[in-house]
């Protein structure tokens, strides 16, 4: 075996050698130190932030959002709604995406002037009260939240279909508003999952 044979077949072994060590420091080390981390530190996002009713049972996730509505679609007056979604027939987890319909597309402006109406409708409030995130889904179709506005004007409804007062109703959605990240990113939110957990705890 001459000498570059021997060069080569070292270069090679050092090369395996190199892969196996740096396959096993960052493939399998690296994934169980920030896993390890991710679970002593932040275990509840880790674990996809799931929210469990209070039998126990898991009914969601604080960061998915999900339709209040009946079998046929139609959405439950005794819940806070949340944003429309476009991801899949809705709410789809699996098919997270917008419209991919721009501003000016005359099918969205009539599915939103439509939604707006019926929005009014049920709540029982003007065209003119209905904030734009009642009406238009989030890039994801996932938005597990919802402005202040928006729960607001859902407040008498719900007071109603629960037969609570609406200062009850208030002080709660008040409680689980969330104010902007570091006091001034973002804009204040409502967890609509959440909420409606609380309304459930609730008598009514």
């Amino acid at each position: 075996m001459n000498s570059s044979t021997r060069s080569a077949g070292r270069t090679l072994w050092v090369a395996v050698r190199a892969m196996a060590v740096f396959t096993l420091l960052c493939g399998l080390g690296y994934t169980l130190v920030v896993t390890g981390i991710g679970q002593l530190v932040f275990p509840g996002q880790a674990n996809g932030s799931l929210v469990t009713d209070s039998d126990g049972e898991v009914v969601g996730s604080t960061l998915i959002g999900q339709g209040f509505v009946d079998e046929n679609g139609d959405p439950l007056p005794e819940y806070f709604q949340s944003r429309p979604s476009a991801a899949g027939d809705g709410w789809d987890g699996a098919s997270s995406s917008g419209t991919n319909l721009g501003p000016e597309n005359e099918d969205l402006v009539a599915a939103i002037e439509q939604l707006r109406q019926e929005i009014a409708e049920f709540d029982g409030v003007s065209v003119e009260d209905v904030p734009a995130d009642a009406v238009t889904s989030s890039a994801s179709g996932l938005d597990p939240d919802i402005s202040p506005e928006y729960a607001a004007i859902q407040v008498d409804r719900i007071a109603a279909a629960r037969g609570l007062s609406v200062a009850e109703v208030e002080d709660l959605v008040a409680a689980h508003t969330d104010g902007r990240d570091l006091g001034y990113l973002g804009e204040p939110t409502v967890n609509v999952l959440e909420l409606n957990l609380a309304l459930d705890e609730l008598k009514g």
